[in-house]
């Protein structure tokens, strides 16, 4: 393709479309619908392709919703190999490794939330089993066994997605992301992708600098999203303003709120109001997400009142209104998170609710993000206590962690101890791994042939393992995700009665099953150390806390503004200098309505002076014969007495 790539960012920052690069024969459209059943791309997305199909490092810039997950999948399927995609996001990692495999392509995932064994399998899957795709997640790139097996792999591309995490200057750095250019080392020649949604001119150079791109190539399309009115609502009842909304705009709704406790709360007075509502958070059992997701999905449920654990790869068109209850700590995360609303391109309103606390919320939040390191260092120590490791013991060990359990035990505050633990996470000694969705999942370890050679096992587990391979395909190549309640009913049993009868086979050798976690993972990435040798670097807590105590300022300034249009502050700080005003957020419609007052103002004004110009009337008559409301024409006559235009006296106007 000879686009030249210039000139197509400037074409998509000014969203006109653009064709030079569009083939209706293209094989890129070919295997989109074979694959997807799609005719054709959205926008961007075929000049992405198109580049990275040619070997060029690209950073694709497209918004929530902009599709891409396609970028890489499409061209990487056209090519020899494997595509390494590096995310970190577990929850959507496994949702796009499932949509893969029910297309019938060969898709696997590689995170911390897996057993050394899980993985194993894995890898060697990506070796000798044909296999498209490999997710694994930026911790994993580093580790001595994903590296050795790597040297075996078939590498077509890297996509990065996320791929401001890589960026001190972004809102969510991550270090693991620095092993990406690590990577490179072992795989020279091979091309990588990197995609955001969300990133400001600062964070678009640094991407390309850490990630070692030969050349700048980006591709980018404007932020702006035409269809969608942002709206601000300040008040002191937020709940009765959530249901005044919902009950004027209809359709589809998602009610953001920062805590798991207040979803449940809200969608039962939602509810009590007559609003069909729901509840999600990442606390709940995978078969609840999935079922809410699901009656969410297919417009059983209307309005899903959710924390942020909600809405990545979820790819509903018809959100007409997104609803934060608290704004984020930043504009990349509501800007995210907003843009959920409206992907079918029709009307729909981002609302975010704003009162006199909101201020001093954010301003906490970011205090309580950045505890003392005196305390971070305290709670180091303590983890080591609680998990009984020795001094420069640890290293490579994984523990189930009860949050509360540890503060109980050591007396501190649960907030103060996450975000502790996440600077701990910055910091290399600790991974911290918060996803509780860990659905139980079987391999079968025995041969297919050998399965009932004198098993002996009786006829309650022989009906059971012929009910799990009726159930569920690939068990002899790879782990795969069960649901023992689906088993229960299939069988006869109870849920509990198959747990034990997975364990008995797991116990003979017949399968490996891993039950399903609710509860987070430490995992110590190092032995530990000695607290005189720990180290909080700059990096990681005074510059990382200078620049989110700017973001938060950021987001004060987006929700207390009355004057300037609320699409064009966000799109400036995304670096669209150039934006203009939308017409139809809440300052825009404001300022449209009083330049239409002072219009019909200006109008009323020179009509009492028409009928002052010759000689004085009486005020109830000049009243009556002008037909306009009577407290405007008061309200014109009062403005030409003070500006000495006009005299009243004796209930008389003239001119003076």
């Amino acid at each position: 393709m000879a686009c030249e790539k210039q000139e197509i960012n400037d074409r998509n920052m000014n969203n006109e479309p653009d064709s030079s690069c569009a083939d209706p024969h293209s094989p890129f459209k070919s295997v989109l619908k074979q694959y997807w059943g799609y005719d054709s791309f959205r926008s961007l997305q075929e000049e992405i392709i198109a580049s990275i199909y040619e070997g060029n490092d690209t950073l694709g810039l497209m918004p929530t919703g902009g599709g891409k997950s396609l970028t890489f999948q499409v061209p990487a399927l056209m090519m020899e190999g494997i595509c390494l995609v590096v995310t970190p996001l577990i929850a959507l990692m496994k949702d796009q490794v499932d949509n893969l495999r029910k297309r019938g392509i060969k898709a696997t995932s590689v995170h911390s939330g897996m057993s050394w064994e899980e993985i194993l399998v894995a890898l060697d899957n990506c070796i000798y089993g044909n296999y498209k795709f490999l997710y694994v997640s930026p911790e994993r790139l580093g580790t001595e066994l994903f590296l050795s097996k790597l040297e075996h792999m078939n590498v077509c591309l890297i996509a990065v997605d996320e791929s401001h995490c890589i960026s001190q200057w972004g809102y969510d750095f991550r270090p693991a992301y620095l092993h990406i250019a690590d990577l490179r080392d072992h795989l020279p020649g091979v091309p990588l992708l990197a995609l955001t949604a969300t990133a400001t001119p600062e964070v678009i150079d640094d991407i390309q600098e850490k990630l070692h791109f030969k050349k700048k190539n980006v591709f980018r399309k404007s932020f702006e999203r035409k269809n969608i009115a942002y709206v601000i609502r300040k008040t002191e009842d937020k709940l009765y303003e959530i249901i005044k909304i919902l009950n004027n705009v209809p359709g589809t709704a998602i009610v953001y709120v920062r805590s798991r406790k207040r979803t449940k709360e809200i969608a039962a007075e939602l509810a009590r109001a007559g609003i069909d509502a729901d509840f999600f958070h990442a606390g709940l059992t995978s078969d609840d997400k999935i079922r809410k997701q699901n009656n969410w999905k297919s417009g059983q449920c209307r309005t899903i009142v959710c924390t942020n654990a909600f809405g990545m790869g979820i790819d509903k068109p018809d959100v007409r209104v997104v609803i934060h209850y608290e704004l984020p700590g930043s504009l990349e995360e509501y800007f995210q998170e907003a843009g959920r609303a409206g992907r079918d391109e029709k009307k729909s309103y981002a609302v975010a609710l704003y009162s006199s606390k909101d201020r001093g919320q954010l301003r906490k939040q970011l205090t309580d993000t950045f505890p003392d390191k005196e305390f971070i260092k305290d709670v180091y120590e303590k983890l080591a206590y609680f998990f009984e490791i020795g001094m420069n013991m640890g290293g490579g060990t994984g523990h189930n962690f009860v949050i509360e359990r540890f503060c109980a035990t050591f007396h501190y505050n649960i907030t103060h101890v996450h975000y502790a633990l996440k600077i701990l996470d910055l910091s290399g000694y600790i991974e911290y791994i918060e996803d509780t969705d860990k659905r139980s999942k079987l391999l079968f370890i025995t041969q297919r042939d050998d399965l009932y050679k004198g098993s002996g096992f009786g006829a309650e587990i022989e009906n059971l393992l012929r009910v799990v391979l009726r159930s569920y395909t690939g068990l002899f190549a790879d782990y795969v995700y069960v649901n023992e309640t689906l088993l229960a009913e299939r069988t006869g049993l109870t849920p509990h009665q198959v747990y034990e009868n997975l364990k008995f086979l797991t116990a003979h050798r017949i399968i490996h099953y891993i039950p399903a976690k609710k509860v987070p993972t430490i995992y110590y990435t190092q032995n530990r150390e000695d607290l005189k040798h720990l180290d909080i670097s700059r990096p990681v807590y005074e510059e990382r806390k200078e620049r989110r105590q700017k973001q938060v300022e950021a987001v004060i300034h987006y929700g207390s503004s009355d004057i300037e249009c609320r699409s064009r502050m966000l799109l400036q700080y995304f670096g669209e200098k150039s934006a203009k005003d939308c017409g139809h957020c809440d300052v825009c419609l404001s300022k449209k309505r009083s330049e239409a007052g002072d219009s019909a103002m200006n109008q009323i004004i020179q009509s009492v002076l028409n009928l002052t110009e010759q000689d004085e009337i009486a005020l109830d008559k000049l009243i009556h014969s002008l037909r306009f409301p009577k407290v405007q024409v008061i309200e014109a006559i009062r403005f030409l007495c003070d500006n000495e235009q006009l005299i009243l006296k004796d209930n008389k106007i003239q001119r003076k």
